[in-house]
């Protein structure tokens, strides 16, 4: 009989460690998804070309581009 209350004056501390178990898994994937998704970010940027530029055959063949 005493886990009945032993259940009941652990339950808010348990409930706790739960909520924050759950938060930090969250805050890692958030993390995570942050990181993954500044890397993709950055590689768009220097993909990208200048429009004021003409796209010359040089340019195009060049393999020592930037």
């Amino acid at each position: 009989m005493g886990i009945h209350y032993d259940y009941k004056s652990t339950k808010s501390a348990k409930l706790m460690e739960k909520q924050a178990k759950r938060e930090k898994k969250l805050a890692e994937k958030r993390a995570k998804r942050l990181a993954k998704d500044g890397s993709k970010k950055d590689e768009n940027n220097k993909k990208a070309l200048d429009v004021s530029k003409p796209i010359t055959l040089d340019f195009l063949t060049n393999p020592n581009k930037e």
